[in-house]
């Protein structure tokens, strides 16, 4: 482990201490607070926006409303996780929480559809650095032993807002009209600030003061702005690709997507550590098993409730169920793993080799999940609520492996911010694409043969993910 992040610990608290003990309680509630409102927002909004395009007149341009702020998390994780590196986590966690309110205000005050998707694209740059700086702040700010539970907290930060967060602004908006959903973000934004902005100060100390992080001196700052660049042509890439796949033409469709990816891949490999597109031990590894946990799980998810609600009759209420039921399965499965490699550090364990054997576990259970939720969909014999209950199998899987791998790659990061911003732009590529690829299945064909090759694909992805999971040992 770095030097810096020890030095880091020492500042804050130590390793006896629990994550909500003093030392840590104000981090501790300011970083969860921080993801539990990104993820209200992702969530909370994609109820109420289709009114919110009836009203600004943007029904034909609906996607986008999606797409900006996903898009716009590449650039903001991209620029926040080498700032942190070269000066601690501070600058680009303000910064990140201070365009979020901005993109928020924007977004809430806008008269017409341009100007809110204005606020959606400021809102996902600073989403981009919140998410990467709470990940990274975790891996600087909390001994090992503690690194696991504050994972499975955030698992906790984001399910909880996906279970309550649609009926909170649907309620908001009915109540006191839509913009009232943004308007409330921007106190809690406030409050966000100040719980967890004089931990990062101090943890900016210790890393301007570790060797490591001074290297390279102007040459360095010189060079700070290619990464933002890459990350704006691999998001203008992605975004691309996936508009092309939408597209009715074949030959303009194969044309943009190859022009599309190829953008995209070579931006993608300059954007992430070294190794990460050849699947090298360790770090590498480990952003690839990201991308592939997360586009199995948030790609099959996608169309959990339209397969239901389409093939089976079954209404949205109860179609519902099932993302519930798979976010809570999230967070039993996180916590699950957190106490095992908590118990393995206190028992002198390599917690290494238990993590990679809990990735594949939870792989596995994922695999097992996405069978049983796939039948329940597309075999008219079994029963639907069978999708359910396979999904909150799988969501136990993804909680496992999730917490597993992502504890792992944060310790063997020597830049732990490059390492957050490198995972989090692969869970946000991993959803847009397979997201894609599966709504242009089902444009061009029926639901049926759409959503069985969607499950298809993120089966054979997970089989992927599975075999690459010994990879995340370095030796």
């Amino acid at each position: 482990m770095p030097s810096h992040v020890e030095e880091g610990i020492g500042k804050i608290g130590s390793a006896r201490d629990g994550v909500f003990s003093a030392p840590y309680r104000r981090l501790t509630s300011g970083v969860l607070l921080a993801v539990g409102l990104v993820a209200f927002e992702s969530l909370g909004v994609a109820t109420v926006l289709p009114g919110i395009a009836r009203e600004l007149d943007g029904l034909n341009a609906y996607g986008w409303g999606l797409s900006a702020l996903m898009l716009a998390q590449i650039v903001g994780a991209v620029a926040a996780g080498p700032a942190a590196d070269r000066r601690g986590p501070a600058h680009p966690l303000a910064l990140g929480l201070l365009v979020f309110a901005v993109g928020s205000a924007l977004a809430g005050a806008a008269g017409t559809w341009p100007v809110f998707l204005a606020g959606r694209f400021a809102q996902g740059l600073g989403v981009g650095a919140v998410m990467g700086m709470a990940y990274t702040m975790v891996g600087l700010a909390y001994p090992e032993a503690m690194r696991a539970r504050m994972f499975a907290l955030l698992s906790a930060a984001w399910s909880i807002p996906s279970l309550v967060g649609p009926t909170l602004a649907a309620g908001i908006a009915a109540g006191t009209g839509w913009r009232g959903v943004f308007v409330l973000l921007l106190p809690l934004i406030a409050l966000a600030a100040v719980l967890t902005l004089p931990s990062a100060r101090r943890l900016d100390r210790s890393v301007q003061q570790d060797g490591e992080a001074g290297e390279g001196g102007t040459e360095s700052r010189r060079a700070s702005w290619k990464p933002i660049a890459y990350s704006v042509l691999l998001a203008a890439g992605t975004g691309l690709f996936v508009q092309a796949l939408s597209l009715k033409n074949p030959v303009l469709l194969a044309v943009l997507a190859v022009v599309g990816g190829a953008v995209a891949v070579v931006t993608f490999r300059q954007v992430t550590p070294s190794g990460t597109l050849t699947a090298r031990r360790g770090v590498g590894a480990g952003v690839d098993t990201r991308f592939l946990l997360c586009a199995v799980y948030f790609g099959s998810e996608a169309f959990l409730p339209l397969g239901l609600t389409q093939l089976r009759d079954v209404n949205a209420a109860e179609a519902g169920l099932g993302l519930s039921a798979g976010a809570l399965a999230w967070v039993l499965g996180s916590i699950l793993q957190a106490r095992r490699d908590g118990d393995s550090g206190h028992k002198g364990r390599n917690t290494g080799s238990g993590r990679v054997g809990g990735v594949v576990a939870g792989w596995a259970l994922l695999l097992a999940g996405l069978a049983v939720m796939a039948s329940g969909i597309l075999v008219n014999e079994i029963p639907p609520w069978t999708a359910i209950v396979g999904w909150a199998l799988g969501g136990i899987g993804m909680g496992i492996a999730f917490n597993a791998a992502t504890t792992d790659t944060m310790e063997k990061a020597v830049r732990p911010g490059e390492a957050s911003a490198a995972l989090q732009l692969a869970q946000t590529l991993a959803t847009a694409l397979v997201s894609g690829l599966g709504g242009a299945a089902l444009a061009q064909g029926q639901t049926r043969p759409a959503l069985l090759a969607t499950f298809a694909l993120t089966g054979a992805l997970g089989v992927a993910g599975m075999l690459l999971a010994p990879r995340l040992r370095t030796t």
